[in-house]
């Protein structure tokens, strides 16, 4: 199993700040599973420019694709 291997489930995602002062990404899935993980806000940003050159890519083999 990779990044790229599909699946049937379900998931539920919420972010927001901790009043600990972290940034919480929280994954709900099927059958009660929960999975909250903390990060420091500058952890957050790099996830967050992760996420976002991600999508650019997909962007562009997307386009590629048409």
């Amino acid at each position: 199993m990779g990044i790229d291997t599909e699946r049937d489930i379900e998931a539920n995602l919420q972010i927001g700040p901790t009043d600990k002062g972290m940034v919480r990404l929280f994954i709900e899935a099927e059958g009660g599973i929960e999975i909250p993980m903390d990060f420091t806000p500058d952890e957050a940003v790099e996830i967050a420019e992760e996420i976002m050159a991600a999508a650019h890519r997909a962007g562009k083999a997307a386009k590629a694709k048409r």
